[in-house]
């Protein structure tokens, strides 16, 4: 299975657009990309918007957490936005949305983290 995503850094933000499912077999290939931009980049917002990924497993939500882990650590900050309903659903189970915030925009998701 092949990884089809869209990165974009922006003024300290980086913004992670993935698309199709993000699941056992691609999320080394999805922490291995996240890891060196994250390494090339001064960023201190991490903003994922998954309004494209129509599932996310255990293995995906374990990518973003780690992230989320290392930013905080950083004094950083990782914001979701746009989950379908489907993976929105996943989102609460697992209980990402308790830790990090989720937002209807990209723009929104900037603003508030000012």
């Amino acid at each position: 299975m092949d990884l089809d995503l869209d990165l974009e850094y922006r003024q300290g933000t980086l913004f992670v657009r993935p698309c199709g499912e993000l699941d056992l077999s691609v999320t080394d290939r999805f922490r291995g990309i996240l890891e060196e931009n994250l390494a090339k980049s001064s960023v201190n917002h991490l903003v994922f918007n998954l309004s494209r990924v129509s599932f996310i497993d255990s293995s995906g939500l374990g990518v973003i957490l780690g992230r989320y882990k290392k930013l905080a650590r950083q004094g950083g900050r990782v914001s979701l936005v746009g989950a379908q309903p489907q993976v929105r659903r996943i989102l609460v189970l697992s209980g990402l949305l308790t830790v990090m915030p989720e937002y209807r925009s990209e723009e929104e998701a900037v603003a508030r983290a000012g």
